[in-house]
């Protein structure tokens, strides 16, 4: 389950689950809440692989992030499944989704940046809880 939550001039994303695999993923879908109105409107065509090396969860959290923006910014993708497993060196991630296409997915913020601001990947009775802020 996530969340978008105003940030003054800027935009909170959380995320819980019940494992951490599944935190990542959510807080993919949530970044990509933000950035388009209706993520159901992406069709999950073409499969992209992601590797990133990393031991502190909260770094990973921020270069997974960072990554699925720089793949929207850069090569116009837009994303909507995920299927993410993380180690202790890091993340192996599939992320499903097609090329933009301006007429079907009608974007929702300009996510400029994610920051380091209230970045957290916390466990909690149960599962897991992330938050991070980013620049719109």
């Amino acid at each position: 389950m996530y969340e978008l939550f105003e940030h003054t001039a800027d935009l909170g994303l959380r995320a819980t689950a019940p494992n951490i695999d599944a935190l990542f993923a959510e807080m993919a879908a949530c970044l990509c809440a933000a950035i388009l109105e209706d993520p159901t409107s992406v069709r999950p065509t073409i499969a992209e692989s992601i590797e990133i090396a990393g031991t502190d969860r909260e770094f990973l959290l921020f270069d997974w992030l960072k990554e699925l923006l720089y793949r929207f910014d850069a090569e116009h993708q837009v994303f909507s499944r995920f299927e993410v497993s993380v180690r202790q060196d890091g993340l192996t991630a599939t992320a499903w989704g097609e090329p933009l296409d301006p007429e079907r997915h009608l974007l929702n913020h300009e996510v400029k940046a994610i920051t380091y601001h209230e970045l957290s990947v916390v466990p909690t009775d149960g599962g897991w809880r992330a938050e991070v802020i980013v620049d719109i």
